[in-house]
C-alpha cells in the first residue's frame, strides 16, 4: 500500500530531464561553441547563433546575369565509428564539409553557407563543442559560413556515446560559367588531384578488415602507413574547394568530379557526356599504402577497391587540351598534388567502362596499365 499524498504535495512524475534530455547541457554546448561558428563569418551573414533560422544577405548575387543556387547534403558514414572509438571528436566535421562542399563546386559553383545537424544520444558539450569546431574548421579551409545547426539528444534511441553527423551546403553560379558534360571536349584533358588518403568512403569495408576478425586493430603501429591503424582511418578528407575555384578562375575548365562512394570510373563518368570515354592511367600514381593495405590482408580484388574507394584521387578536373601544364602547376603551387591521368576520346559502340556512372547516365571510364610498384 502506498502512502497517502498529504494534502499540498503531489506525486512526482514524468520529465524532460528523466527522460534523458539534459537542456542545461545542450546550453553549454552552444555556449563552448559560439567561437568556432563566429570563425566562419563571411560579410553577408546577418545575425547571430542563436536564431532560428541563419540568415545571408544575397543581394551581392544581383551582379550575376543569372546566378543559379546549388545545394547538397551528405553525412560522414561510418568514420563516425572510428572516432567514437578513438574518443577522437575534432576532424570529422572537416568529412563532413568535404563531403558537402566538394559537391557542390563541382559544377563551378562559390560555396556561400552550411547548416549541420548533430543527433546524440546524450548531449556531452565538450563532444559537441569538439565536432562543431571540426566543422567550422572544414568551412574556413572551403570559405563558407557555418551559418547554423541543430543538436537533437534521442535518449533511447541512440546509446549515450553514439552521435551521426548531417550537412546541406548552398552555393552559387553565374549560368554563364556553369560546369558540366555539355563543356567537355573529345581531346580534353583530365587532370588527377591526390587525395589524403581513404577520405570518408568505403568504411565499412575498410573497418570490416582492418578492425575485424584478422585485421591489426585501431591501436597496431603499421610500419607500411607509418602510424596506428586508428590515424590513418582518421585523417581528414581533403577540401578542394578553394583550389577547384581558383582553377576554374586560370584555366578553361570544363568540367569536375567529386571522387566519393561509387570510385574514380563511375564519378568521372556521371560528368562526361554520353559520347565521350577516358582512359584513366594507373601507371601515372602510386596510391596511399593503406588501399593496398586493406587488399592485402582482406583479400579484395582489385575490382571491388577500384569501386569502393578512391584510390588516391579525390577530385578530378577535365580542362582543354592546351590548359593541361598550366592547371598541374596551380594545384602544385596550392599544395595539392596534381597530374594529368587521362585524354577524353570518342567512345566506342558497346563501350561501358568499368563502373555505370552514378545515376545510369554520362561517359565510359576505363583504368588501364598497373600502378608503379
Amino acid at each position: 500500500m502506498t502512502d497517502p499524498i498529504e494534502p499540498g504535495q503531489r506525486e512526482p512524475g514524468a520529465s524532460y530531464a528523466a527522460a534523458g534530455v539534459d537542456v542545461e547541457a545542450g546550453e553549454r554546448a552552444v555556449a563552448l561553441m559560439k567561437a568556432s561558428v563566429a570563425a566562419t563569418r563571411r560579410p553577408e551573414v546577418v545575425g547571430e547563433l542563436g536564431g532560428f533560422a541563419g540568415l545571408f544577405d544575397v543581394s551581392a548575387l544581383a551582379r550575376m546575369r543569372r546566378p543559379l543556387l546549388a545545394t547538397s547534403t551528405d553525412g560522414v558514414g561510418t568514420k563516425i565509428a572510428v572516432a567514437r572509438a578513438m574518443d577522437v571528436h575534432d576532424t570529422i566535421g572537416i568529412d563532413l564539409v568535404a563531403m558537402v562542399i566538394d559537391d557542390l563546386v563541382v559544377c563551378g559553383a562559390e560555396p556561400l553557407f552550411l547548416t549541420d545537424y548533430i543527433a546524440v544520444g546524450s548531449v556531452v558539450p565538450e563532444r559537441i563543442a569538439a565536432i562543431v569546431r571540426g566543422i567550422a574548421d572544414g568551412c574556413q579551409q572551403a570559405g563558407c559560413a557555418l551559418l547554423g545547426g541543430e543538436t537533437a539528444e534521442h535518449p533511447g534511441l541512440m546509446a549515450p556515446d553514439e552521435y551521426d553527423v548531417a550537412g546541406a551546403g548552398t552555393g552559387v553560379v553565374d549560368a554563364e560559367r556553369l560546369l558540366g558534360p555539355d563543356r567537355v571536349r573529345i581531346g580534353d584533358a583530365v587532370i588527377a588531384m591526390g587525395s589524403s588518403g581513404l577520405h570518408s568512403n568505403g568504411y565499412s569495408l575498410a573497418r570490416l578488415v582492418l578492425l575485424g576478425e584478422g585485421g591489426p586493430g585501431l591501436g597496431a603501429h603499421v610500419d607500411l602507413l607509418g602510424r596506428t591503424v586508428g590515424e590513418e582511418l582518421l585523417e581528414p578528407t581533403r577540401i578542394y574547394a578553394r583550389d577547384c575555384l581558383a582553377l576554374a578562375e586560370a584555366v578553361d575548365v570544363h568540367a569536375i568530379s567529386h571522387v566519393t562512394g561509387g570510385g574514380l570510373a563511375a564519378n568521372l563518368a556521371r560528368v562526361l557526356p554520353a559520347r565521350a570515354a577516358v582512359d584513366v592511367d594507373r601507371s601515372t600514381w602510386r596510391p596511399q599504402p593503406v588501399f593496398g593495405l586493406i587488399g592485402g590482408i582482406g583479400r579484395v580484388d582489385r575490382v571491388d577497391l577500384e569501386r569502393t574507394f578512391n584510390m588516391g584521387i579525390g577530385m578530378v578536373a577535365v580542362v582543354a587540351a592546351a590548359d593541361a601544364e598550366a592547371a598541374v602547376a596551380l594545384l602544385g603551387a596550392r599544395g595539392v598534388p596534381a597530374w594529368v591521368c587521362g585524354t577524353v576520346r570518342e567512345r566506342r559502340e558497346g563501350e561501358a567502362g568499368d563502373a555505370e556512372a552514378k545515376g545510369g547516365s554520362g561517359g565510359a571510364v576505363s583504368l588501364v596499365a598497373e600502378h608503379p610498384a
